[in-house]
């Protein structure tokens, strides 16, 4: 599989994970709107989760991005303020598609990402 296919699937995942819809009291709000309000609410546990977010985010831009244990880091990372917030609200909070549709975009590139990273590195390593 080639570079650009890899780089799409994890471009594809990124955005679709910072356009996760959060309902909220008045409107939705968009996932990267809730970790950028969120890391600056000191005192709250969902900052820590939101940093983390944060981080898993940027790991996909070091030079580190293409290591396989680096992915599968980021992926639990980004998943872990979704986690946090799914354990907080009642889950029938989170029945609507614009959560679940760019959720599950995102978990279903990333993984293809990791994978196809994983058997691109294999290749790479025993060419």
């Amino acid at each position: 599989m080639n570079m650009r296919m890899i780089n799409f699937l994890k471009v594809t995942s990124i955005i679709s994970y910072l356009l996760i819809i959060l309902s909220g009291q008045i409107m939705g709000l968009p996932f990267i709107c809730w970790l950028l309000f969120t890391i600056f609410d000191f005192g709250n546990i969902d900052q820590l989760f939101a940093a983390l977010g944060i981080i898993g985010i940027l790991l996909n831009f070091t030079k580190w991005k293409s290591n396989v244990l680096i992915t599968i880091l980021s992926l639990i990372l980004m998943l872990s303020p979704l986690i946090s917030r799914m354990v907080q609200v009642p889950i029938k909070m989170f029945n609507y598609l614009g959560f679940q549709v760019p959720l599950a975009i995102f978990i279903i590139c990333y993984l293809v990402f990791i994978i196809l990273n994983a058997r691109n590195e294999k290749r790479l390593h025993s060419a």
